[in-house]
């Protein structure tokens, strides 16, 4: 914990104790403990619990501690302080919250349960299910506190799964604090964040609300959100997050604030806002929850130190054995475990301790897991839980389904015992039954007689009453009929009548009243009041006109009429019935038919006199219907009349007749009574024979399923009663085994099994998930869909099948994928990926409607019914839904907050499911009938069993749901006998099946050679080439497709055994070259080697034990046995000597050996150890394998060419030799689907070849030069293009057309790569996207254009010609994608997987480079090589040169021996090189040598050269081979070796089987180096190659010690304890005070400076290193770089930065920084040294500079005239005085030759002798005019055997000193191709 949270914590513990007058001290106490904890990770509190007791002990407040202990003199212990919990939750009130001890931890307990209840009901939609355990609370306490305190934070540290959150909530309601959390979404964005975050704290500040701010590190969309947490925690505030006008509000409202409060202050602006600020750092309070995985986390807290400083820190860490009993005890407390109550309770008690021990050996087993094959696996709480849920589920699951079918077998049995017993019971009854039948059928013929002499009787009254009856319908019929008249009539009338009195209801008073005021009423009212007073018979009055002529007048009696106020009522009750004839005479004579007489008209004068009218007009019609009706009604009531009487005596009539019937009926009664009683007699007899027929049927049919089914009882009986253990065991697999691989499975299930018994839980004889949890039918269904069919596999799918989260399945094979695919193919499955645009759409939709879908969320209720959160959807949940999730990735690392929501499934193929898949294969192509006949019989084997199955789940349905007696149902015992028909012809079909399948398997294992464990080897040996390198990916179905055409291509022949044999020869050849392709030359052997011993391993005749130590040279354990050949045996042999002979083959090896040395020496003197003969016995008693591991003891440095040799005996001789690489045989393999990938290395450019390929293939314009003289002008011209690197022929290689086009990505690019793809796509045109490793961000976008290319071509594949047209649309299947890109992590999977990958890289070896320079454009082109006009010195020059290109790429394996700096020459070089050679050639009689030196070694290739020495290197190779002898001299060799020549003119073909025939694996010497040169890059090559086949194997993990940190913690202790104190620059000035005549004193002064400043940083970082694992100082990016460094053997970069170069080791390092301080301590003290160690200096050109200064001072010589000579004294290491002038210097060591002590000269090395000490050497200064030249070597002096270094800020290199002129009488080229050089210090 670092000072400043320290400092925090001490705050907030004063508060708290200032709240409490009383027990401060046992406060004090428990804070003290608590601050100490905090900061602590995993077990280190522990010894901090320990520590504070013994500070108790000593201090004067040793009574704090009294009252935790039991009794007095107790020990406290670590659980008496957990004990110590301070709170005030358990306040019974409200208002008064007092923080104080709490004693009681039961109280405690029940308080935080009922506060967990409180919030479940309040917080209905997420409850939390928690137990309570201590752990728990103690979390809980810890957060509440912080929470009590203004401005308290919280930091919860744990992973994903741990609690963190549900304890932050519920602490957070305990205090009745709001709890505010952000919901992310697919658009949440700053924005929306900055929103949240504003309206939080407003809330904290303006209503001064308690809020708990809870945030996840898994809500961190953009690191901006940490720098606004860091803010609020900081100051409480963020810059910028208020508008203008939201601050001027939040101001106002804390004016208001200030004014109730009363506040003394100033109301400005910021005061005010500082009083808002204040208000929200009281009230809001920020709880993090951050997962410690990854590097995320640290990387956080170091950049945002308020993560750390403003908060408290809770380390959320493994539950504790007490957590997980309690836990595991709630979940089971009420789950029987068995019927018997005393065994119920102990099988749980062992239970719940299973369930703890399955926790804890699993975690165990997940740091094995990762320790040994580097898969993550997390195990969490989560997990725990999820063991128990999972159990309680599947126990309840199969109890039932044992109990239901149990029962159904039970009933079965029952209704067969039953129908048995029926049988002779029902024989008793019919023999009874019979007498009763003759006696029922007398009675029914006697009854008969008299019934018939009744009937007689009754018949005749019978007659009379249906005469009767007769006349009497017909006069009823007659009334009817004049009723019906009537009623007809009036029919009409009826409607008439309501229309006026209708009309009649419209009339108002206000409408007579108009009418009568009328004096002179108009016509139309006058006719109407007219007609009224002659219906009402009102007379009028007699009145004379104008003629004399007497009128009658009705309007003065109208008026009176309309006066009668119920004028309208007299209407209404007008008797319509009876009207006088001669009133309706007058009204139809003179009114009706009047056309004024019209409502319509009159309705224009008046309207109530239209309803009068209207009402005077349906009173006629109504009179003229009812004057017909009335005679008619007067005719009905007459007959009427007549009827009645004649009914009345017709009753009479038929009460006799029914007298007469009802005796009748009686005896008819009687009669059916006796004759059902004879028909029940009858029928029982029948039934009772049918029932014993049913009977027999039923035991005939089922009495052979009585025995089965009693059996199948009986096992069920003992399933129940094993079931506990063995839904245990399966329930932990579901719950935490899906992750591991096989081994470990099946390791950690034995274990647990084997305990299971030792604890007497309940379980089964042979346990097995798929017994427990499997339907056999159903497995067949999912083996048919693909599943494979190993038990591995199978569990698999029970798992995904079973398991409560849903499946992510690890699928890197695409196994799991083909199988959900085929499964749930009828469900609409619904296929998505996150890079589909719109499947977050489709997976709503599989939510909504149940469909099956090939992601993750929890659900909640709302309404009773269940939502889910999809995006930012909510949308409803089908029960129906599933959810598969698969991965291509091998290893992915999923962090805890993913493990915890989904159920992790490794779903990798197994040995016997890829045996079974090629098997399938082999045989479908070999045996096409058989393979057909053969699936057929599994898929008719598969429908019977399942007929089977479903037949006999009918017949116990039947018996179990046929209530009373069976033999009752006749239709229960029909389906009962058709279905056992059924079944036997089934079973009986199957047996036939079974014995065809039988014979089709022994035919089909035949070809089990072929699918041999060799090939499910290298499947895995392939796969696991990811782990060298990332883009060495191959999918399962890339294998299998080049099975399949081996298969096809290889050789046939009838004879079996030849057949395999010609099928395994071409497919390990087919996988060898396709693999080779797509590897580095580096790793194409190692792939050889392990397909030799996947080979050798299928035989039988590898041992593991002898195939690691060969890898590793075994355990370096301390080697107890002296090395007795110590002058010429390294140690490191003799250890591994003596380690080999604990293998049984090696046996007394080490005996032996020391017995037989001097044969021993030979073997490793010999220049070729690996054909050496080994002493015997040795020789006949090892194996190939096995002398291996003897010659790599010995000899390591000459493992690559035993190895090779070991797989030219075991293979062929094809193997060592790598094809070439061809472009065209890549291209064939391709499709318009498959992307070409060329896998980049330095050097290598693929593109010129690709422009020459799609030339040939049309796609760019081939342009042909024609063959003409060229002028001086052009040939000048044309020299000038060549010397400037201008290639005549470029225009022709660059594309002039849309056929090829080229895009190098970058930013910015992928949309415009897009586009070109598009184009290509529809067009059938070629696109090359370069340098894809530099697009990471847009990798994801290729794979998504790929595949969506790679669908388009699932439809091109159907037969359909409307879909391939659909294809030639989209598709055009001439476009290819092209990919070039460097090794990348993130390329993506899938896109590796599915195309075809090259590497382009110089082939190894010399000779495969000289091959492929000659295979290669130009010289391959016939035209060109045979172009030159002087042939024969052209075709040796370019022998030469192509030698030259081969020497100078195969030298950069020599290291620093062979380059300072690994230059990346390529086939470009050459390329123009060639041309340039052509052209000069032809163009001048003689070849101009110099000029093509100079453009080959200082333009072409010399051009790429940064280092002088590298130059004059290359000018000196280039020398053998531009010179006049290899043109006239057939003898010219290249190499002392002779083997190495330009071979005699000849054909092209000459050239190349020349070169076929050079040496696989050339000497040193033909590159100009010594035999030594082999022995470093040999030992190299060889670690590379080990290392890497090691990395394809499991890691053999170590055993146990001390941790890391305890190590580091030592070391650096150690380190500090050699590192003596900084020199004391004012004494050393005064002893060595700065002199004109002495320079040396002032490089001493300069180098202790530097000096200081290195100790000082190294003894600062080792101090803070072990400040920080104590957790004193926060571990910085620095200091985690010296943790890592330091355990590694590294030398930390912090302390590079400061130091002199050095490439040592650690130990070495600091071995060597002591002995160069003691050298200047001893400088210091003893006097300027006689000889300078140069090696020393950390700055050695101030120490030369030094030197020539003195020389310069003393002879008064300008010091840039000076220079130095050199002399190689004979004394080794000391000399008695100094010189005169210059210095001696020791300490160099010589690198490539060796000083001869005799000779006085430079000499070869003597064999394996790498490196020579060279004696002392005098500098001579003088003025280098005067210097003598000799035959000398000018070696270059370098400090680090690196070689290269840089140009530093003094202007001196960094690695580089100066050149020593040592002696020599061989020319100097020898010793610069020899790469001589001087050393300051070696690496070890």
């Amino acid at each position: 914990m670092s000072s400043d949270e320290t400092d925090v914590e001490f705050a907030g513990s004063v508060k708290l104790m200032l709240l409490m007058p009383e027990n401060r001290s046992y406060l004090l106490n428990e804070e003290r403990l608590r601050i100490g904890q905090n900061g602590q990770g995993k077990d280190d509190s522990e010894g901090y619990n320990e520590s504070n007791n013994e500070e108790a002990k000593g201090e004067q407040e040793v009574n704090i501690n009294c009252h935790l202990v039991k009794e007095k003199g107790d020990q406290v212990t670590d659980d008496d302080l957990r004990s110590l919990i301070f709170g005030d939750y358990l306040s019974k009130t409200k208002d008064e919250k007092l923080y104080d001890e709490i004693m009681d931890l039961k109280e405690l307990t029940e308080t935080i349960e009922r506060s967990l209840e409180d919030y479940n009901y309040e917080m209905s939609k997420a409850p939390m299910d928690l137990v309570m355990f201590r752990f728990a609370i103690e979390h809980i306490s810890r957060i509440s506190r912080v929470l009590k305190q203004p401005n308290g934070h919280c930091l919860l540290v744990g992973i994903g799964g741990s609690g963190r959150q549900s304890a932050a909530r519920l602490a957070a309601f305990m205090s009745d604090f709001e709890l505010f959390q952000i919901e992310i979404t697919k658009n949440y964005m700053a924005p929306e964040w900055r929103d949240d975050l504003r309206r939080m704290i407003r809330k904290a500040g303006d209503d001064g609300v308690s809020t708990v701010f809870l945030f996840g590190d898994h809500q961190i969309k953009d690191e901006s959100f940490l720098e606004d947490v860091n803010m609020i925690l900081n100051t409480g505030d963020i810059p910028n997050l208020y508008e203008n006008e939201e601050r001027l509000e939040i101001i106002e409202k804390m004016q208001l604030k200030a004014q109730q409060l009363n506040l003394q202050m100033e109301m400005t602006p910021l005061n005010m806002y500082n009083m808002f600020i204040e208000r929200v750092r009281r009230n809001l309070h920020v709880v993090l929850a951050f997962s410690p995985i990854g590097d995320a986390f640290r990387a956080r807290i170091r950049m945002f130190p308020s993560l750390i400083n403003c908060c408290t820190i809770d380390w959320f860490m493994a539950w504790p054995q007490d957590a997980l009993e309690l836990v595991a005890n709630k979940f089971l407390e009420y789950v029987e475990m068995s019927q018997d109550k005393v065994r119920d309770t102990e099988v749980r008690d062992q239970t719940i301790e299973m369930c703890q021990h399955f926790h804890q050996s699993v975690r165990a087993m997940s740091d094995r897991y990762y320790d040994t094959l580097r898969r993550r696996n997390y195990v969490t709480p989560t997990s725990y839980l999820e063991l128990i849920k999972t159990f309680k589920r599947l126990l309840d699951q199969k109890r039932m389904e044992i109990l239901t079918l149990k029962e159904r077998y039970i009933v079965g049995l029952q209704k067969l015992d039953y129908s048995e017993q029926q049988v002779n019971s029902l024989q008793e009854m019919l023999i009874k039954l019979k007498p009763e039948l003759i006696e029922k059928g007398k009675q029914v013929a006697e009854l008969l007689i008299v019934i018939g002499k009744e009937r007689e009787r009754v018949e005749a009254v019978k007659i009379n009453v249906e005469e009767d009856e007769k006349v009497a319908n017909n006069a009823a019929m007659e009334a009817k009929a004049i009723k019906d008249e009537c009623e007809e009539q009036l029919n009409i009338a009826m409607p008439l009548l309501n229309a006026a009195v209708n009309a009649l209801d419209t009339l108002k008073q206000n409408d007579i009243t108009i009418v009568k005021n009328f004096t002179n009423p108009p016509l139309g009212v006058r006719l109407v009041m007219e007609s009224i007073c002659i219906m009402k018979q009102i007379k009028p009055e007699k009145k004379v006109d104008g003629s004399g002529k007497a009128v009658e007048n009705y309007w003065p009696a109208a008026k009176r009429m309309l006066g009668d106020m119920k004028f309208l009522d007299s209407l209404k009750d007008y008797d319509k019935d009876d009207i006088p004839p001669p009133v309706m005479k007058k009204i139809r004579e003179s009114y009706i038919n009047n056309p004024d007489f019209d409502p319509q008209i009159i309705k224009n004068v008046s309207s109530a006199c239209e309803g009068l009218c209207k009402w005077v007009k349906a009173m006629e019609k109504y009179d003229k219907v009812i004057k017909v009706v009335a005679p008619k009604k007067r005719s009905l009531e007459s007959a009427e009349a007549v009827l009645g009487t004649q009914m009345a005596k017709l009753e009479e009539k038929r009460a006799e007749l029914k007298a007469v019937t009802d005796e009748l009926n009686e005896l008819e009664d009687n009669l059916a009574s006796n004759q059902n009683e004879k028909q029940n007699l009858e029928a029982n007899i029948e039934l009772t024979k049918v029932k014993i027929d049913r009977a027999e049927k039923l035991i005939s049919g089922l009495g052979g399923e009585k025995e089965r089914w009693t059996k199948n009882v009986e096992d069920l009986t003992e399933t129940y009663d094993n079931i506990v253990g063995d839904v245990l065991l399966s329930a932990s697999i579901v719950a935490y085994l899906g992750p591991f691989i096989l081994d470990y499975r099946q390791e950690c299930l034995k274990e647990w099994y084997t305990m299971c018994k030792e604890r007497n839980i309940p379980v089964s004889e042979n346990f097995s998930l798929q017994a427990n949890l499997g339907n056999p039918v159903k497995i067949r269904d999912w083996q048919i869909a693909g599943l494979p069919v190993d038990n591995y596999s199978l569990e698999n799918a029970l798992v995904v099948m079973n398991a409560n989260r849903w499946p992510l399945m690890i699928d890197p094979q695409g196994q799991a994928n083909k199988w959900i695919k085929n499964m749930e193919k009828l469900n609409k499955l619904e296929v998505i990926k996150l890079s589909d645009p719109n499947y977050s759409r489709q997976l709503e939709n599989c939510v909504q409607f149940g469909n099956p879908c090939l992601l993750e969320n929890q659900t909640f209720k709302q309404n009773n019914m269940d939502y889910i959160r999809v995006g930012d959807n909510i949308i409803e949940y089908s029960k129906d839904f599933k959810f598969y999730i698969t991965t291509r990735l091998r290893n992915p690392h999923y962090l805890p907050e993913v493990s915890v929501k989904v159920t992790l499934i490794n779903f990798m193929i197994t040995l016997l499911g890829l045996e079974d898949q090629l098997l399938g294969i082999v045989a479908a192509k070999e045996k096409p009938a058989l393979e057909e006949k053969k699936n057929e019989l599994i898929m008719e084997s598969a429908k019977n069993k399942r007929q089977l199955k479903e037949i006999e789940d009918k017949i116990l349905e039947v018996l179990s749901s046929s209530e009373g007696n069976i033999l009752d149902d006749e239709s229960a015992i029909e389906i009962l006998s058709s279905s056992k028909v059924l079944s036997q012809e089934i079973s009986e079909k199957q047996e036939i099946a079974s014995v065809t399948e039988e014979e089709i398997d022994k035919v089909r294992d035949g070809y089990k050679p072929v699918s041999c464990e060799t090939w499910q080897y290298i499947i895995f040996v392939i796969q696991d080439l990811a782990n060298i390198d990332p883009m060495y990916q191959y999918s399962l179905s890339w294998f299998i497709n080049l099975y399949i055409q081996s298969i096809l291509n290889s050789k046939q022949t009838s004879v079996l055994s030849e057949r395999i044999d010609n099928l395994n020869e071409h497919f390990t050849y087919s996988i060898y070259l396709n693999v080779c392709r797509s590897l580095f030359e580096k790793d194409k052997l190692l792939f050889s080697f392990l397909l030799c011993i996947g080979i050798q391993k299928q035989e039988g005749t590898i041992d593991d034990r002898e195939w690691r130590f060969l890898l590793t040279g075994g355990v370096a354990l301390e080697n107890p046995f002296p090395n007795p050949a110590s002058a010429w045996l390294p140690e490191k042999s003799w250890s591994e000597i003596v380690r080999c002979s604990d293998l049984p083959a090696f046996k007394g090896f080490m005996d032996q050996f020391k017995s037989l040395l001097s044969q021993w020496k030979n073997i490793y003197d010999s220049p070729s150890p690996e054909t050496e003969d080994l002493p015997k016995p040795w020789c006949e008693r090892l194996d190939k394998l096995q002398k291996l591991i003897v010659l790599r003891c010995l000899r390591p440095d000459k493992m690559i060419p035993a190895i090779q040799n070991f797989i030219v005996d075991t293979m062929e001789h094809k193997y060592v030799e790598p094809p070439t690489f061809d472009l065209s045989l890549s291209f064939s393999d391709s499709s318009f689907f498959t992307p070409l990938i060329f896998v980049l290395s330095p050097g290598a450019d693929p593109m010129a070849g690709l422009y020459r390929f799609a030339e040939e293939k049309g796609l760019l314009p081939r342009i042909i030069k024609p063959k003409v003289e060229m002028t001086k002008a052009e040939s000048k011209m044309r020299l000038i293009s060549s010397i400037i690197g201008l290639n005549p022929k470029q225009e022709s290689e660059t594309p002039g057309s849309k056929g090829l086009q080229t895009i190098s990505l970058g930013q910015g690019q992928g949309p415009i790569a897009e586009k070109m793809i598009q184009e290509a796509v529809e067009d059938g045109t070629w696109v090359v996207l370069q340098n894809c490793h530099l697009a990471a961000s847009w990798l994801g976008e290729l794979e998504r254009i790929c595949e969506t290319v790679s669908k388009q071509s699932l439809v091109s594949q159907t037969v359909n010609g409307l879909e391939n047209h659909h294809r030639s649309a989209k598709t055009k299947p001439s476009f290819r994608l092209w990919l070039t890109s460097y090794p990348s992590p993130v390329f993506p999977v899938s896109v590796l997987q599915n195309g075809v990958k090259m590497t382009n890289e110089p082939p190894k070896g010399l000779r495969a480079n000289l091959l492929r320079s000659y295979l290669n454009d130009p010289i391959s082109d016939p035209e060109f090589f045979n172009l030159c006009n002087k042939p024969v010195v052209f075709e040796k020059l370019l022998f030469g040169l192509c030698f030259f290109h081969g020497l100078v790429q195969e030298r950069r394996k020599f290291g620093p021996l062979g380059w300072n700096i690994p230059y990346e020459f390529n086939e470009s070089d050459l390329r123009i090189s060639v041309r340039q050679l052509e052209m000069f050639v032809n163009d001048y009689d003689a070849p101009p040598l110099e000029a093509l030196t100079y453009l080959t070694g200082e333009c072409n290739y010399g051009g790429r050269v940064t280092d002088d020495l590298d130059r004059r290197l290359i000018l000196s190779l280039l020398k053998i081979f531009y010179s006049e002898e290899i043109i006239s001299d057939d003898e010219y060799k290249f190499s002392t070796s002779g083997l190495y020549y330009a071979p005699p003119k000849g054909t092209y073909n000459n050239y190349i089987e020349y070169i076929r025939k050079l040496p696989l694996m050339p000497h040193p010497e033909v590159f100009g180096l010594h035999e030594n040169a082999d022995i470093s890059k040999d030992q190299q090559e060889t670690q590379q190659l080990f290392e890497g086949i090691l990395l394809t194997l499991p890691r053999q993990s170590a055993g146990g010690g001390k941790s890391s940190q305890e190590i580091i913690e030592e070391l650096a202790s150690d380190i500090l304890s050699k590192i003596p104190p900084d020199f004391n620059l004012d004494e050393v000035q005064n002893r060595y005070p700065v002199r004109y005549n002495e320079s040396m004193n002032t490089v001493l002064l300069q180098e202790l400076i530097r000096f200081n400043r290195l100790i000082q940083v190294v003894r600062t970082s080792l101090q803070d290193i072990k400040k920080a694992i104590k957790g004193l100082v926060v571990m910085s990016a620095d200091l985690e770089d010296v943790f890592d460094s330091m355990m590694v053997g590294k030398v930390p970069s912090v302390w590079a930065s400061k130091s002199y170069p050095s490439l040592k080791p650690l130990g070495s390092y600091i071995t060597d920084l002591i002995a160069r301080l003691q050298f200047f301590k001893d400088w210091i003290y003893s006097g300027t040294p006689p000889v300078f160690w140069i090696s020393g200096f950390y700055f050695t050109q101030s120490f030369l500079t030094g030197v020539l200064q003195n020389y310069a001072r003393k002879y008064k010589t300008p010091i840039d005239h000076l220079g130095y000579e050199f002399e190689v004294t004979t004394t080794e290491t000391s000399m008695a005085s100094k010189p005169t002038n210059g210095a001696y210097i020791r300490g160099l060591f010589m690198e490539g030759a060796r000083w001869c002590r005799s000779k006085r000269k430079i000499v070869e090395s003597e064999p394996k002798i790498l490196y020579d000490l060279m004696p002392i050497i005098q500098l001579k200064p003088g003025e280098k005019h005067k210097f003598e030249e000799k035959q000398t070597y000018s070696c270059p002096v370098y400090k680090t055997s690196a070689r290269r270094g840089t140009l530093s800020t003094t202007g001196h290199s960094t690695n580089y000193v100066l050149n020593i002129l040592i002696p020599s009488t061989e020319p100097e080229d020898h010793w610069i191709n020899r790469g001589v050089a001087l050393l300051c210090q070696l690496d070890d």
